[in-house]
């Protein structure tokens, strides 16, 4: 393919996309509207902290195959830290529960039937629900599928709000199945835990900025494509503040923007497009301490514990730093900012406290809140309905982005299987 290729939108379906089609013919020059590229997964410098921070925190699975291959191409595969093995620390805080879960590595399931290393008080039966989740329709829940018991609420509800950033009795179990499908059913050898060692753009963004360097693509940040011209099935011209970019025959389009922006740019574009239009918030805590806490046993092998009976969901401790993911958490948007933060600082005491050296303090020296208000596409039935695959009726444009329907819900995997995706419907092959 010759010609020029541009790229509207260098989060990680962008950045996906560049990586995939550096080096196969077409000049590529990705624009971003932003100062920085990387979206929600990005690292960058807090002043109130005094130190750099990522905006999210993201658990990758060994699963995660277009993630993998992405950093293989990129060089980033050292830049990750884990167990190495399927370990997963929980505390449950309702109950005073602490377990690490600890899958077989191969398909069967060995560990459902050894107390020490599966969920306390889970009953073999429990187990039903993973097979109702992953024969799921496209009209049912989550909650629809889950059977009551220890494994539902100390394993798959957790995961399920992770994973779908819904909450159950909304969440799509189709969704939510696609996922175990990849990951769980395929034993623990899918399904070890990886997060970056040092930061999101350590990991994700700096490591493919370098590498979309080297094969010659353009990255082009502060360029905001406000919109376009169409003709003859086509789309000709490419509108910026600064610029109108013609384009030519052999040009084309990835629009890899969140779904508001594609919607707005592509209504009169294109008839009928439907895009998500209900979203979910990640609510992420940052807690920096005057020292580094030292951890012991499974959070000191992992770096991360799961928490379930409160407000907090998961915990990262990355050198004086633990951050807090809260999934979904459109439910606290009206509460107070700081008596949420004092109360998910309470938590991460009771949680972290049996598992340091020395206990925490009282307050920590400095905290940030990051909400991240539309973070995702809400994964219910209905919304996944209204997601478009890459194609559309112009030849010359494909669409990328967790909120297109890649059959999965609105994950880094997800993200980048998209930015692929709508390479190849262009007809770009990676060269090998």
């Amino acid at each position: 393919m010759t010609g020029t290729l541009h790229i509207i939108g260098a989060g990680m379906a962008g950045l996906a996309a560049a990586v995939e089609a550096a080096g196969s013919g077409p000049r590529i020059i990705v624009h971003e509207a932003g100062r920085a590229c990387g979206g929600r997964a990005r690292s960058y410098m807090d002043r109130q902290l005094g130190c750099r921070i990522d905006n999210g925190n993201h658990l990758l699975l060994s699963a995660n195959k277009t993630v993998f291959r992405y950093l293989g191409l990129t060089g980033a595969l050292d830049t990750l830290t884990g167990p190495h093995a399927p370990l997963f620390p929980f505390i449950d805080l309702a109950e005073d529960a602490r377990w690490t879960l600890n899958l077989s590595r191969g398909r069967m399931p060995w560990w459902v039937f050894q107390p020490h290393r599966r969920v306390p008080d889970m009953r073999l039966p429990d187990l039903r629900s993973l097979y109702r989740l992953m024969n799921a329709g496209e009209n049912e829940t989550v909650a629809d599928c889950l059977l009551p018991g220890a494994l539902a609420r100390r394993l798959l509800e957790p995961f399920a709000i992770s994973a779908l950033n819904t909450l159950t009795d909304t969440g799509s179990a189709a969704l939510l199945g696609a996922v175990i499908r990849e990951s769980l059913s395929l034993g623990g050898t899918a399904c070890i835990p990886w997060f970056a060692k040092d930061g999101l753009s350590e990991t994700l963004v700096d490591p493919a900025l370098k590498h979309l360097q080297d094969m010659n693509v353009e990255v082009r940040t502060q360029s905001r494509i406000t919109g376009m011209e169409e003709a003859r099935g086509r789309i000709t011209t490419l509108h910026t503040p600064e610029e109108d970019i013609t384009l030519g025959a052999d040009d084309s389009i990835i629009m890899a923007v969140p779904a508001p922006v594609a919607q707005t740019l592509l209504a009169n574009k294109i008839a009928g497009i439907t895009t998500p239009t209900e979203f979910e918030s990640i609510l992420n805590l940052h807690f920096r301490l005057n020292e580094r806490p030292i951890p012991q046993g499974s959070f000191a092998q992992c770096g991360f514990m799961g928490v379930i009976g409160g407000i907090t969901e998961w915990v990262f401790l990355r050198e004086n730093i633990l951050s807090v993911t809260v999934s979904a958490a459109n439910r606290y948007a009206n509460q107070n900012q700081d008596d949420l933060a004092r109360t998910i600082w309470q938590e991460v005491c009771r949680a972290c406290d049996a598992v340091l050296e020395q206990p925490l303090p009282a307050t920590p020296a400095a905290q940030r809140v990051v909400w991240e208000k539309r973070a995702t596409f809400a994964a219910t039935p209905e919304q996944n309905r209204l997601r478009c695959g890459p194609a559309t009726p112009l030849v010359n444009l494909t669409l990328a982005g967790d909120w297109t329907n890649t059959g999965l819900p609105a994950t880094l995997e997800g993200a980048m299987r998209s930015g692929v995706q709508a390479v190849h419907t262009l007809g770009i092959k990676h060269p090998r």
